[in-house]
Order: C-alpha cells, then structure tokens, then sequence
C-alpha cells in the first residue's frame, strides 16, 4: 500500500487545479485518471480568460498536467473502484489496473490522508462511504459546503460532479478552491500561494509567511525567461489533434 497526504480521483481540469496548489503546498499528491477529460471532446476553448484569440483544448490540458507534475504531485493512470475509510481514519482506494509515471503496475490499493472527488459522472467508487449523493437521472453528485467539503471529515469534492457550471474555466476556479481548502485543513498557518517581489514583507519588517516565497529581481526574470521559452516549446511542438467525440457520438455513428 502506498501512502499520500492527497489522493485526486480525476485529472481532468478541476482535479489537476487542485494537485497544483496541494502539491506547491508541498502535500505528497497523487492523482489517479481514468480516460481523458472531457475538456478532449472541445473543438476549442475560447472562453479561458488570458487566451485572447482562444487555445486548443488538448494542448490547454497537456500544459495543465506539466503544470500540476511540476508543482510535485504524481500521477496515476487507472481506476479507482472502491474508497473506504479504514480503522485508523486514513483513506484506503482500490485501484484497478493502469500504469505510474514509471510504468509500474497499478493494481492494489493506496491509503490518503484526505481524497479530493472530481471525477465526472461516476461516483460509484464512493458507496462504501456514508455519503448521501444527489441522483439526477443517470447522473450521481457529491453534495459539499462552499469550500468544497463534504459531510466526511477529509473527503472533498471540486467540479462538475458538485454540480457547478460546466465550463473550464469554474471547474479550475473551483478545483483550486479546493485544493486550497485542503491546504488550509493540513496546515492552519499557511498564508497564500504567492511568489513576491524581494522585500514585499521584510521591507516591513514581517516574516515571509507560510506558502509566500520573495524572490529577487533577477531571479525573478530568470523564471519569467524559462515560463515564456517552455510556453514557445509548446506551441512550436504542439501537433493538432481532432477531439476525442463523445461516446454517444460514435454510437450513433455506428
């Protein structure tokens, strides 16, 4: 069994939003993703604010998870099956088939301390747990408070499947409120993710507080140089792709 302090059930954008702050926060994060978002069936996103003529949504999601595996956490390409809450209070997930950034194999099960729940639309994995879901015809929602809490002390769920608006841009506002909730529930004195100028707190005579980095001029340059060259990486190397259609899609095809 391996052991985290976050267990993500989703990478589309919701869960990977969330990894990111989790993970900066320096929580030992896994993420664990079955298929593609359903951000992969976009023709393209043009509505994510600072994308002023639009971006293929397939490239979004890829930067999105570099982003997310850079800030630390790992990720997890299977399913989870079960989520159960074991003696000691822990988390424990079934996980079924898939492979790690390693190829190793993913069968077995991992234990977190806290499960964030963004996948969309199977919550079936949840019926272990003492969870009054919301059903909707065929689909199944995790009620939470608005940090994105549920009735389960250490189980929180982000995105669509908490019934928000099916948009990219709410699903990563509200995946990385969550994610900072869960921060905020591991560590009470952390402050904000913030990366300020040299001397925005010491020059006031305060300490740097938890989760705040000052940085000096040149280094700040320096990572303003490596952000825009990996931006120009992406775009020179990106091949573009057809979307993934949706299962009913093909079916009618068919």
């Amino acid at each position: 069994m391996t052991d985290y302090d976050v267990l993500i059930i989703g990478g589309g954008v919701a869960g990977l939003s969330a990894a990111t702050f989790t993970a900066r926060a320096d929580l030992d994060t896994l993420v664990v993703n079955d298929g593609v978002s359903i951000l992969y069936r976009n023709a393209i996103l043009e509505n994510f604010p600072g994308f002023p003529a639009g971006i293929d949504s397939r490239l979004f999601s890829l930067m999105l998870q570099e982003q997310a595996e850079r800030a630390g956490s790992a990720r997890l390409d299977a399913k989870v099956t079960d989520v159960r809450r074991a003696d000691d209070g822990e988390f424990v997930a079934e996980i079924d088939g898939g492979s790690n950034d390693g190829g190793e194999d993913g069968d077995g099960t991992i234990s977190a301390e806290r499960v964030v729940v963004t996948s969309w639309s199977d919550a079936s994995y949840l019926d272990g747990l003492d969870l009054d879901l919301e059903d909707s015809g065929s689909k199944r929602y995790v009620p939470v408070d608005d940090d994105g809490r549920t009735d389960i002390d250490g189980l929180y769920a982000a995105g669509r499947i908490t019934k928000q608006y099916h948009q990219a841009i709410v699903s990563a506002g509200h995946g990385s409120q969550v994610g900072i909730t869960v921060v905020h529930d591991a560590d009470p004195d952390f402050y904000h993710d913030w990366v300020v100028p040299e001397g925005y707190f010491t020059n006031r005579d305060r300490d740097v507080p938890e989760g705040c980095e000052e940085i000096s001029e040149d280094e700040r340059q320096r990572r303003a140089r490596k952000a825009h060259d990996r931006l120009r990486d992406y775009l020179e190397e990106w091949e573009d792709e057809r979307p993934v259609p949706h299962p009913s899609f093909v079916e009618n095809m068919n």
